[in-house]
């Protein structure tokens, strides 16, 4: 997670297929895409050129993975990025953000669920973003069960302000939630927000590495899960990132409660990749299209 982080620091998951609401599509019809994350290097070195690339693949959607810390998409503002998609015939439903509690070079991070929040909402919205997620939190941002406590009630107050720009706050998880402080995880404390103004985005990846069941948390909390993040784990004593298909964990019997979850779109990312990002993202849409949708 170190790679991660300091991305997520110096600018605010392989991720992606969406599922489009049935009162848009017929029949479920699939959109297949991608969270920028895992081709990070070449958004960061020429985002133009890296999305064409990612619609010559078969991607037609895409999960933004930078806007905190510029308070741009990928150096763009969000009409200009918002083109950029419409030439490559992407759709972004989904884009991440930071908390913001932890500062950068002792500086506050603006873009983020604490700093400057409406232009992260009014920028969103201009771009046609459907949900706002906060992405993870830092060693600095988690603490005791009180301080997760504050965090929560901060993504309360931050999804209402989504709420009026017709935007769904999700909350997006890794394991570190689910190491346990007496009787309680943290992750519960989170799921005690409002299931209305906050939904959670299932990294069905972290959730494994933490030893819990996702089906199990579908069935106790149904309906609250709209996005997922299916990213494969490898069958090796690290249980490292792995392309879709390719590792252990079992989503073909995970799709079958979807509708328990209340899934609108899955992710699909990779934060590391052996070779190339497109070529793993490659192999994975390839499974994808073959089993999933």
């Amino acid at each position: 997670m170190a790679t991660r982080r300091s991305f997520l620091k110096s600018t605010s998951l392989l991720s992606a297929g969406l599922f489009i609401a049935p009162s848009e599509f017929k029949n479920e019809t699939p959109l297949i895409g991608l969270q920028l994350y895992t081709v990070r290097d070449a958004m960061d070195k020429d985002p133009v050129s890296a999305l064409a690339k990612v619609t010559q693949i078969g991607y037609t959607s895409v999960e933004g993975a930078t806007y905190t810390g510029t308070e741009k998409f990928y150096g763009m503002s969000p009409s200009a990025f918002k083109k950029v998609l419409k030439q490559n015939g992407l759709v972004i439903p989904s884009s991440h953000y930071r908390l913001g509690e932890e500062k950068t070079n002792g500086e506050i991070v603006s873009g983020t669920l604490l700093h400057d929040w409406n232009k992260a909402v009014d920028d969103a919205a201009e771009v046609g973003i459907k949900y706002m997620v906060c992405a993870y939190l830092s060693e600095a941002e988690r603490g005791d069960l009180d301080h997760y406590k504050y965090v929560a009630d901060q993504l309360n107050i931050a999804g209402e302000r989504c709420k009026k720009s017709g935007i769904q706050l999700c909350y997006h998880n890794h394991n570190f939630e689910f190491e346990k402080q007496g009787d309680t995880y943290p992750y519960d404390i989170l799921m005690a927000t409002d299931k209305d103004l906050v939904k959670m985005e299932m990294d069905i990846y972290w959730i494994k590495k933490a030893g819990q069941d996702p089906i199990a948390l579908f069935n106790k909390h149904p309906g609250r899960f709209p996005l997922w993040h299916v990213k494969d784990m490898d069958n090796t004593p690290a249980r490292d990132f792995t392309e879709i298909g390719n590792g252990i964990i079992d989503f073909k019997e995970i799709f079958k409660y979807k509708n328990k979850a209340g899934m609108k779109y899955f992710f699909v990312e990779q934060d590391k990749c052996p070779g190339t990002p497109f070529d793993s993202i490659t192999k994975s849409i390839k499974y994808i299209k073959k089993n999933l949708v």
